[in-house]
């Protein structure tokens, strides 16, 4: 049997997972990486889009996320998320009202603090949007 890596998945809110699997494909903001476990030591920023846990041979849950942080070492893989949501819960509604609100706020947006906000929620919403197909 494969050795096994703990997976935590961290909100703002609270810890929404957190088991031993197989692997973790996180989307890091210089490209997606996988850990298993003995993984080399890093902390990076998470880019908008789906972790894929996978356990048992298959990738048993993918999760979207907003951005955030990633830890991983030889023993553990910790993310630090601004959102999550698994990709079973996105609807259609959802993916449409972040949509809109995201356009809104880019052609809302004055001061080039709104601008770069504005941004980032429109990456956002359309990561979320590619998670829903």
């Amino acid at each position: 049997m494969a050795e096994k890596i703990q997976f935590e998945l961290v909100s703002p809110a609270k810890l929404l997972v957190s088991e031993a699997v197989d692997m973790v494909v996180v989307p890091g903001s210089e490209g997606d990486f996988g850990a298993l476990a003995m993984h080399a030591p890093m902390i990076t920023t998470v880019r908008p889009g789906v972790i894929d846990v996978h356990d048992g041979g298959k990738v048993g849950k993918r999760i979207f996320v907003a951005g955030g942080f990633a830890e991983v070492n030889e023993e553990r893989v910790t993310v630090l998320a601004e959102e999550a949501i698994p990709v079973t819960e996105i609807t259609a509604d959802l993916v449409s009202t972040r949509l809109q609100q995201a356009r809104e706020a880019v052609a809302d947006a004055k001061s080039d603090a709104e601008k770069a906000a504005a941004t980032q929620r429109m990456l956002v919403a359309t990561a979320l949007e590619a998670a829903a197909r």
